[in-house]
């Protein structure tokens, strides 16, 4: 419900807040430069900046200072009204005080869009709808984080999703302040606020007389420039009219022939809130956050951009054939975090369909059983992101899952998706089976799962599930290919020909991006050391994945590959010569990154595997203390990052460096240098410390086992480790 409230409210107002919020964003500049250029301020009484005013004008009706300080005098030269920015050092003109035309022009636009009281109620609709999009948006956040107190951490996901989510986080403060002080200055002046105290009532006993001096007006002396908000001066000739005095605690009435008070009204709380509002909202006076409002206002010409591509992309994703959940008889959920497995559920949803049945297709966010009706069984197709955790758009399933009791006649389906390699092969579905089981819902058919998206795995499952079903289908899914990159090969560094294990580190450049794409999120993602990169090899249309050695801030996109007997990808890798391009794409793996923060980082890799290790070294300009952990075959041929590594250590990017050669005279093994180092390692563990390993899958379970007996001494344990984030693996 409130994801769909969030799209069609700002589908339909996206063009009007456009115009309101681009004319906010010009007029937020104006409040800066009247600071800029306003005459500095002095520390000096009403009654002297009147008499100062009074004397290079002779003819000033009015005074005013704007909360930026500035002062402006109403005066007449000859018989036509004037007007000038004041110093107030002198009392003399500085400057003109007439607002520039296209000033004028951009607050008319902004305030009614040339439509006088109508403009305004629809600008003040406009101000409406941002406030429920950002109340809104504000627990679409959430949910996609995964709860309220994870709010603030990073964004995951990718291209135009995550833009949206990064610009969201960064306007979301400023755009909730506009549109609420919006609404507040639009009640007040259509006279919907309780009215408050208004002027004092005018005196009937004024004593006739005229000519006061100015600095004997003893509520004039006693009041400083800096409460100022007005003072009109008596009308030339009429001995009945007063001098009216305005300050932020409220509104007089002065004799003009003796300077004695004649009538005070208090400011009311109205008042004083909606002239502080006001200033909140133009930034006159607050001039800093003027410009914050502006830049956040600036947010939504990209935020309505952005969210256009991301609901005509998820609609695409999800195909308009889609039956209405409440008419739906099969239900099917969809978990993912690259939006690769949205390809294999319509898939399933076409054939479903042809087969006459009712398909409603949403993400596994949207679980609801009470809206369902008419459902007779619900399938759950749920990809793994990380370390077992939850994709994007299946943030909260579980929660969900376990508060809602099992409904009779509803059973469920779920096929996970993953890739063996990863030690957590498709954890979160495999949760989802084992919370479903235990809360009494039956099952369609057996938990299964598909490995690194293959279309015979989920041709195996389709058969199943007809068979089940009682229907006549096949599964033919036809992956779609991602979208690539063509990166070309600046450099390579290889090692290791002499020994015939050929391992090389290969850089390649950035594509060049048009100021168009960045502008419409279309850019290349930026990445960091740990990511991970899909090659998409000659001959195949299955990408290969390999941990990056580099960030974005580097400048190029680096990866060590080691050339596998047989291996299709890693055979075209290493033969690449400088020039020689790649078609590739970017995949976040923010779970495999050293944690914000100062603590220890201890890096343990072997082989190829240092990739990722030398890039988290690469980017540790703030000295953390960071300890390596390497294992390879021989000096003379692995020493890779060898240069490198002995920089960083020597400029403190690296605390230590441990190295373990296995075909020299004294062969030893990564896990070898660890049992020797346990005593510091345990202290590093125990100063809160990570530990990070990247490698072969046989390398990683040696080292954990050696990990496990250090640790158990310290009083920690792996799994403890892991649940907290201070133990990653990355491997192969």
């Amino acid at each position: 419900m409130t994801r769909s409230l969030h799209r069609w409210i700002g589908l339909i107002a996206s063009v009007l807040l456009t115009v309101v919020a681009l004319s906010g964003v010009a007029l937020s500049i104006f409040p800066a430069a009247e600071a800029l250029t306003t005459p500095a301020a002095q520390h000096i009484s009403v009654a002297e900046l009147a008499a100062r005013v009074q004397a290079a004008e002779p003819t000033v009706e009015q005074i005013r200072r704007a909360p930026s300080g500035r002062i402006t005098a109403y005066y007449y030269e000859g018989d036509q009204p004037a007007s000038a920015v004041i110093d107030p050092a002198t009392g003399t003109p500085a400057s003109s005080a007439d607002i520039s035309d296209l000033e004028r022009w951009l607050t008319n636009l902004h305030r009614s869009l040339f439509l006088d009281d109508t403009g305004r109620f629809l600008t003040a609709g406009g101000a409406a709808v941002m406030l429920a999009l950002a109340i809104s948006g504000l627990f679409l956040m959430a949910r996609r984080a995964g709860g309220w107190r994870f709010v603030l951490k990073s964004v995951r996901g990718s291209g135009d999703g995550r833009l949206h989510a990064v610009v969201s986080r960064l306007a979301l403060p400023g755009l909730f302040l506009s549109s609420l002080t919006a609404l507040w200055m639009t009640a007040s002046v259509f006279g919907l606020l309780p009215a408050g105290a208004g002027a004092p009532t005018f005196p009937a006993d004024v004593s006739g007389k005229t000519g006061v001096a100015l600095t004997s007006v003893t509520l004039l002396q006693e009041t400083p420039v800096n409460d100022l908000l007005s003072l009109n001066f008596p009308a030339t000739g009429d001995a009945t009219d007063v001098f009216t005095l305005k300050i932020a605690a409220g509104e007089a009435y002065i004799d003009q022939g003796n300077g004695a008070l004649l009538a005070w009204s208090d400011t009311g709380w109205v008042d004083r809130v909606t002239r502080f509002i006001i200033m909140l909202h133009t930034g006159h006076g607050l001039a800093w956050l003027g410009l914050v409002l502006g830049f956040s206002a600036l947010a939504v010409p990209v935020l309505g951009w952005t969210g256009l591509i991301v609901w005509l992309k998820g609609s695409r994703a999800r195909r308009a054939t889609s039956t209405d959940g409440g008419e739906a008889d099969t239900i099917l959920l969809v978990g993912s975090e690259s939006g690769t497995t949205w390809g294999f559920a319509n898939t399933l949803q076409a054939a479903l369909s042809a087969q006459g049945l009712c398909v409603h297709i949403g993400p596994m966010s949207s679980f609801e059983p009470a809206h369902w009706p008419k459902a007779r069984r619900v399938i759950l197709l749920a990809a793994t992101y990380g370390d077992g955790a939850a994709p994007a758009s299946a943030m909260g399933f579980i929660e969900r899952l376990e508060r809602t009791p099992a409904k009779p006649g509803l059973p469920l389906a779920v096929l996970g998706f993953g890739d063996r390699s990863f030690p957590a092969f498709c954890g979160f579905a495999a949760e989802i089976a084992t919370i479903a089981k235990d809360k009494g819902w039956a099952a369609l058919i057996p938990f299964d799962t598909v490995d690194r998206q293959s279309p015979q795995d989920f041709a195996r499952w389709g058969r199943l599930l007809a068979e089940t079903l009682g229907l006549d289908f096949e599964l033919k899914h036809q992956p779609t290919a991602p979208k690539t990159w063509r990166l070309p090969l600046i450099s390579r560094r290889d090692y290791g020909a002499s020994i015939q294990a050929t391992t090389a580190i290969l850089r390649f450049s950035l594509p060049k991006i048009s100021l168009w794409q960045r502008l419409t999120g279309k850019a290349f993602p930026r990445f960091e050391a740990g990511d991970l990169i899909g090659i998409v090899p000659q001959g195949s249309d299955l990408p290969r994945f390999y941990s990056l050695a580099s960030g974005t801030k580097d400048g190029f996109l680096e990866i060590c590959v080691r050339k596998q007997v047989g291996g299709l990808c890693s055979t075209q890798l290493t033969a690449l010569k400088p020039g020689d391009i790649v078609a590739a794409f970017v995949r976040p793996n923010p779970s495999f990154r050293p944690a914000r923060g100062g603590k220890p980082v201890i890096l343990i890799g072997a082989g190829a595997g240092i990739g990722p290790l030398a890039g988290f070294a690469r980017r540790n300009r703030a000295r953390r203390p960071m300890h390596l952990y390497f294992g390879t075959r021989h000096p003379a041929s692995d020493a890779l990052y060898a240069e490198e590594l002995s920089y960083w250590k020597k400029d403190g990017r690296l605390t230590s460096v441990s190295t373990a050669f296995s075909q020299t005279a004294s062969p030893a093994y990564v896990q070898d240098i660890l049992r020797k180092d346990a005593e510091r390692i345990g202290k590093l563990i125990a100063a809160g410390g990570q530990v990070l390993i990247c490698g072969s899958r046989d390398m990683a379970a040696a080292v954990a086992a050696v990990l496990a007996d250090i640790l158990a001494a310290q009083g920690f344990n792996l799994a403890l480790l892991k649940a907290t984030g201070r133990y990653a693996e990355d491997v192969y």
